[in-house]
């Protein structure tokens, strides 16, 4: 019983270094790997995938790492995780180690051999059959494979690397320089069972014929140095030079129509060891014998070669011994593996071709070669189609990748509407006010902002207008639906409250600068306000902000990013004060002022805060109770309000109220409110006469 536990401990081992790997680099750790005159450019998703930028800033290529696009596991059960760095055609610019748990080299020969090997892909290409190894005798020569020296001691480590840079490689190469999207590779269905002999395999396509006489073979060489030097082809044109067969026995089917039983036992229990891997039966009945004399079992065949889509496909042969069925054809024959992990889909036409080589002179022979190529692919039918998910629209996917933080936010923002609608005269009371406004205000620091991203800016609603005056598409605001919703709700709030609800509860740099205050007073700073003159004149100071914003939106609008840098949101919500430190200096300099000022950036300056005081012209009724003592004579909450929104008249200024219910609070307390007191007084004065 002690082996099923140990199975699910490997597979537990294995999933966690897998997950640990699939968590890409962030800008900040990967630019530092990107070595002058190439730059980081943009992300292009979420599988670690960057644009590379050269000196002038010009698209030079991608930047990729294997641990996410290609997370095959290593000999320590982890995947290994390496920064490849490409050109536009597919030149390897340089190979990174990032991160491997490879235990040979951990704490046997260090990592230092395994960097080496790494250097070797620079300026090779993906479109180069890549091999790892080295050729034995004359094995290899003149063969277009090209061999990249492995380190000694280290084979599989240094072999799954391999794999997992072309993987990955190739991934991007297809999807980025030929619009072909890497999905999950077909699979042999195992529950397809067909009756098939060799004839209903070539009469249905599954077994392909290459046909190359010797008098083909003279004419491909004609005209060169090489056409004189193969006597046999001299002395029988007719006969045979290439005679190949290639047939794709992964689907069960197909193997049991062309190998013999013990031989498909074989193939059986390969298949169970390698699940990964596509077989291709090779069989060559002429006498090109389908690799070289000095070829080595185990290793790429150094005389044949395979491409798909452009880009070549990595053969290796699967070293097994094997016999075939009385009527399928006899030569030289190799059962070859494909990893369909690196992209290879044998039910689309691949190319498998054949070279021919020549050698001219004696001592040091000058090697050439020709090659030929048969087209193949696979029935379809015979394989299990991975399930692929339908591309839903943007604002679809958008939601469901964030519908836990949107269920969240609409109980989030329902409590407030409740607390600030309905129950605003329960919430008022003193006790109970600021220990819960302040609750909420954490809230919305934390999990509308740090959290959920929802600071809604200037930049947005200058987005809208322009797309709104140019004719432009608003669709780029349904991929953030999280403040998305914020907006609907701050608009909603302009029509009950004006620009309270928004400035005074949901905007969390606002909230910021409330807890600064807070501080403020608990250090006992000395608090500092302009006079109420300079205070009307400085809150002018936010709609020419705004009036700037607008105008250098539609007149320079590739300036209009830079000049929204006058909100310091983004620095203290969306990167989290992780910017250039005049950025945070910025910030930290209203947060600062906030400690002396009451929150003296949302009343002077903020350009959002102007077009939302300009949108509470749609408040459809004013909300604050008052009585007729209010003004006149009584002045507490003109005293009291920290936002100057109350008129010496009593009279609410709408456009400057946050809706911090001070005056609601005072209002309704029999202990605050002078008309109550008074009132109170005269009651009791009565009773007692």
């Amino acid at each position: 019983m002690r082996g099923p536990w140990i199975l699910r401990l490997v597979i537990l081992w294995w999933w966690l270094g897998s997950a640990a790997a699939a968590v890409p680099l962030s800008r900040d750790e990967l630019t530092p790997l990107i070595v002058p005159p190439y730059a980081l450019g943009e992300n292009l998703d979420d599988r670690g995938v960057w644009g590379l930028l050269n000196s002038g800033g010009a698209e030079a290529g991608y930047v990729l790492e294997t641990g996410n696009l290609a997370p095959l596991p290593g000999f320590s059960g982890a995947p290994i995780n390496l920064l490849v760095m490409i050109d536009l055609e597919g030149r390897f610019l340089d190979v990174k180690l990032i991160a491997h748990n490879e235990p040979i080299f951990v704490s046997g020969l260090g990592e230092a051999p395994f960097r080496a090997f790494l250097e070797q892909y620079r300026g090779h290409s993906i479109h180069e059959p890549l091999v790892v190894g080295t050729p034995y005798g004359t094995a290899g020569g003149g063969s277009d494979l090209v061999y990249l020296d492995g380190v000694t001691k280290a084979t599989a480590s240094v072999r799954i690397a391999h794999e997992s840079i072309l993987a990955a490689t190739l991934a991007v190469a297809r999807e980025r320089m030929q619009g072909i999207a890497a999905g999950p590779p077909v699979r042999p269905d195992p529950d397809v069972v067909l009756a098939l002999d060799w004839a209903a395999l070539v009469e249905r396509g599954l077994a392909r014929n290459l046909r190359v006489s010797n008098a083909e073979l003279d004419q491909a060489f004609a005209g060169t140095v090489w056409a004189d030097d193969d006597p046999e082809a001299d002395a029988d044109p007719e006969a045979m030079f290439l005679d190949l067969w290639v047939v794709d026995i992964g689907p069960p089917s197909v193997a049991r129509a062309v190998l013999t039983p013990d031989s498909l036992g074989d193939v059986d229990r390969l298949t169970q060891l390698s699940p990964d891997d596509e077989l291709l039966l090779v069989i060559d009945a002429g006498r090109h014998g389908l690799v070289s004399d000095g070829f080595v079992r185990n290793t790429a065949p150094d005389r044949l070669s395979a491409e798909q889509d452009g880009l070549p496909v990595a053969l290796r042969d699967a070293d097994l011994l094997f016999e075939t069925l009385p009527d399928v054809p006899e030569g030289s024959a190799m059962i070859l593996r494909v990893d369909r992990r690196l992209g290879f889909d044998p039910t689309r036409d691949w190319v498998l071709t054949a070279q021919a080589v020549r050698a001219h002179g004696m001592l040091q022979p000058e090697m050439g070669s020709q090659h030929f190529s048969l087209i193949t692919r696979s029935d379809p039918a015979l394989f299990r189609q991975p399930e692929t998910r339908k591309a839903l629209p943007p604002w679809q996917e958008a939601l469901l990748n964030r519908k836990i933080d949107l269920i969240l936010l609409v109980g989030f923002l329902i409590v407030v509407l409740a607390l600030v609608g309905p129950s605003m005269h329960a919430l008022a009371a003193p006790a109970r006010l600021t220990p819960v406004r302040l609750a909420v205000l954490a809230g919305v620091i934390g999990f509308v902002g740090w959290w959920g991203q929802g600071q809604l800016s200037i930049v947005t609603a200058l987005a809208v207008l322009r797309a709104a005056v140019e004719g432009g598409s608003l669709a780029v605001l349904v991929y953030d639906p999280f403040s998305l919703l914020v907006w609907a709700v701050a608009i909603l709030g302009l029509f009950l409250w004006g620009r309270g609800l928004f400035c005074g509860w949901l905007c969390p740099f606002g909230a910021m600068q409330e807890f600064a205050h807070h501080a403020g007073r608990l250090l006992r700073l000395p608090e500092w306000n302009p006079s109420a003159r300079w205070d009307r004149r400085l809150k002018w100071v936010k709609y020419v902000a705004l009036a700037g914003l607008v105008a250098v939106a539609f007149v320079r609008p590739d300036a209009a990013e830079t000049a929204a840098e006058i909100e310091p949101f983004k620095t203290a919500v969306t990167t989290f004060f992780q910017r250039e430190w005049y950025f945070v200096a910025y910030a930290l300099f209203w947060l600062g002022l906030g400690m002396v000022t009451f929150k003296g950036f949302c009343r002077y300056l903020c350009p959002l805060g102007a077009l939302m005081a300009l949108g509470g012209v749609l408040r459809l009724r004013k909300w604050i109770p008052r009585r007729a003592e209010c003004g006149t004579p009584c002045q507490l909450c003109r005293v009291r309000c920290r936002y100057g929104a109350i008129e010496r008249s009593g009279k609410i200024d709408y456009s400057e109220c946050f809706q911090c219910l001070d005056c609601v609070s005072i209002h309704d307390d029999k202990a605050q409110c002078v008309p109550l007191i008074l009132a109170a007084r005269r009651r009791s004065t009565t009773e007692a006469a």
